[in-house]
C-alpha cells in the first residue's frame, strides 16, 4: 500500500486520480482550497480510513508553507506527490505575493510544495513526484523578461511559459535527485470546473465543444495514477499521450535554461 499526496485532490482529474487509487488499495492525502468539497471527497473516497483532506490555500508562499508544515507534521513519509493544483484565468490579478494566479499555483506552487516535502519522499523506497500538465511542445522558450513577474499579465499567451516551467523542474529533480522519479504528464482536456473564470465567450465556446474535444476524465487520470504506484519508470520523462503508460518522451531541455527557472524559484519560494 502507497500513501500518495494529491494537490488539488477535491475535485477533477486530482479527485478522479484518488479515487483510482483509493480502489487499488493505496492511501491519499488530498489538498484543496475548499473544505466543504474536501469534505464530500473524503466521503466518497471512503472515509478517513482512505483519505484525508488538509485545507491550503496555494496561491501564496505562505499557504504553501502552512501546507508543508501541516503535510509533514501528519505524514513523515510519503510515496509519491501528484501536484495538479490549477487555476486558469486570463485577468492581470494579483496574489499576495505580487505574482499573477496561474503563474503561482500552476507553476510556482508545484515547485515550492515538493521542495518542501522531499524529506518526506526522500524517507521512502521508491519515491516519486509527478507533476499534471497541458502539453506543450518541450521546445517551448521561456521570455525571461516578463517571466515570473507576468506583469502585464499577457493572457493566454503567458500559459505556455508556465506550463513549461513544470518541466524544466521535472528535469532539474532527475538530475539533483537520484533516489527518486520525477515525471511531468500531459493530462489532455478534460471537462472540470477550472473554465469558471475565463471569459463568458470562452466558458460557452468550451460547454458547446467540450463533448468532441474533450477526453474522459477517467483517462486523464489513468497515467498519473500508473506512475504513483509503479517503480522502474524512467526519471526525467514526459507522459504526453493520456492513458497511454508505454509511449515516455525522455526531458532534453536546456540545461541553462533549467538553472534559470530553478535560480527565479529558489529567490521567489526561498525553498
Amino acid at each position: 500500500m502507497k500513501k500518495v499526496l494529491i494537490s488539488g485532490g477535491n475535485s477533477g482529474i486530482g479527485l478522479e486520480a484518488g479515487r483510482q487509487l483509493v480502489a487499488q488499495g493505496h492511501q491519499v492525502v488530498l489538498i484543496g482550497r475548499d473544505p466543504a468539497k474536501g469534505r464530500a471527497a473524503v466521503e466518497g473516497l471512503g472515509g478517513s480510513a482512505k483519505a484525508e483532506f488538509l485545507t491550503a490555500d496555494l496561491a501564496t508562499h505562505a499557504g504553501v508553507r502552512a501546507a508543508a508544515d501541516q503535510v509533514l507534521s501528519k505524514h513523515p513519509r510519503l510515496d509519491a506527490l501528484l501536484l495538479g493544483a490549477g487555476v486558469l484565468t486570463l485577468k492581470d490579478s494579483r496574489t499576495a505575493d505580487d505574482l499573477n494566479p496561474v503563474f503561482a499555483v500552476n507553476y510556482l506552487s508545484r515547485y515550492h510544495l515538493a521542495q518542501r516535502l522531499l524529506p518526506a519522499v526522500r524517507g521512502t523506497p521508491a519515491g516519486k513526484v509527478v507533476l499534471l500538465v497541458a502539453g506543450v511542445p518541450l521546445d517551448t522558450a521561456i521570455d525571461f523578461s516578463v517571466f515570473p513577474k507576468f506583469r502585464p499579465f499577457p493572457g493566454m499567451r503567458s500559459l505556455s511559459s508556465v506550463q513549461i516551467a513544470n518541466y524544466h523542474y521535472i528535469a532539474h529533480l532527475a538530475r539533483a535527485e537520484k533516489d527518486l522519479a520525477a515525471a511531468v504528464v500531459n493530462v489532455g482536456l478534460v471537462k472540470t470546473g477550472i473554465m469558471r473564470d475565463m471569459p463568458l465567450a470562452m466558458r460557452v465556446a468550451f460547454a458547446v465543444l467540450g463533448p468532441v474535444m474533450t477526453i474522459p476524465v477517467e483517462c486523464a487520470a489513468a497515467n498519473p495514477v500508473h506512475l504513483c504506484t509503479t517503480d522502474g519508470w524512467p526519471s526525467g520523462s514526459y507522459w504526453a499521450k493520456p492513458g497511454q503508460s508505454g509511449q515516455i518522451t525522455p526531458l532534453r531541455l536546456d540545461a541553462g535554461v533549467t538553472d534559470k527557472v530553478i535560480a527565479v524559484s529558489r529567490e521567489l519560494t526561498g525553498a
